[in-house]
């Protein structure tokens, strides 16, 4: 039975429109049926809550195919975060944190944040490599989606011209870095790691994008080491095996190709609907 009682009063619809706001931070967008099974409140009551923050500008309705079987009729509506939603998230860990890198960048030097960067790069890059090592070399990419989505990115991977993309529908640290970009380069750096080949990151939600992108190119051969970079030798590289810039890219083991080398401009980022929030660890 749904219960109506959040869709009463003040405070209870603050709840409602918060526990809303976090299902589409985990899950990137839903539906308005979704969200009412998901949060017990009926289709009514949801979709009033859904009006309101549609006024307020924290979601935005994009019509798009339902994965349930529907009757006749236009496609459901799914419902993403704005950037003003994106930002009515939790935030009081994001201030913490980015205050405690800029005190740090004050104190030690700019280089300390990188090297925090870089260390948080590698914890991303151990948790998700057995699962990519475990994959066939094509289904790679796919098997680190999902290892991502997991681990709270809401990712997914699509096919491009150029070669293949993967998208994260959800940045854990967007708003930590927003002032940060040396996060944004060691998460790349460490999934070129991962897959062992020349990536792209063509866009990413910290720069204003709605989405992560990154590019594998037409021709690249995922193929990590099974047994991955030793502790000691991340600590060496200072996190990275891999060198280059957002805009020219990340190779594994060399630094950035010259100009006539690197690979032709991918298409630009589409990404398909968020995979659903189910399964997935924040």
């Amino acid at each position: 039975m749904k219960n109506d009682h959040d869709a009463s009063g003040g405070t209870a619809d603050g709840r409602t429109r918060d526990r809303v706001v976090r299902l589409l931070l985990e899950g990137g967008s839903a539906t308005a049926a979704e969200l009412s099974r998901q949060l017990g409140v009926s289709p009514a009551g949801i979709r009033r809550h859904l009006d309101a923050m549609v006024g307020d500008g924290i979601i935005t309705p994009t019509e798009s195919r339902s994965r349930e079987p529907r009757g006749r009729g236009r496609p459901a509506k799914r419902y993403a975060l704005t950037e003003a939603g994106h930002r009515a998230g939790p935030t009081a860990y994001s201030d913490l944190a980015a205050g405690a890198l800029r005190f740090l960048a004050e104190v030690v030097g700019p280089s300390a944040v990188s090297q925090f960067a870089e260390g948080r790069a590698s914890d991303l890059e151990r948790r998700v490599r057995s699962a990519v090592v475990a994959a066939e070399p094509a289904d790679r990419p796919a098997a680190l989606a999902e290892a991502m989505t997991a681990a709270g990115y809401t990712a997914s991977v699509s096919e491009l011209p150029t070669g293949l993309q993967i998208c994260q529908h959800h940045c854990p640290v967007q708003f930590v870095a927003e002032r940060f970009p040396a996060l944004c380069d060691a998460e790349t750096a460490a999934l070129a790691r991962v897959l062992d080949t020349h990536v792209q990151r063509l866009a990413t939600i910290a720069h204003g994008d709605g989405v992560c992108t990154t590019h594998i190119p037409v021709g690249a051969a995922p193929g990590p080491d099974p047994h991955g970079p030793s502790d000691q030798d991340v600590s060496r590289a200072g996190g990275f095996r891999a060198g280059g810039s957002r805009e020219g890219g990340f190779r594994v083991g060399g630094s950035q190709p010259p100009v006539s080398d690197r690979d032709p401009a991918p298409a630009p980022p589409t990404c398909p609907p968020s995979p659903s929030s189910e399964g997935s660890a924040l």
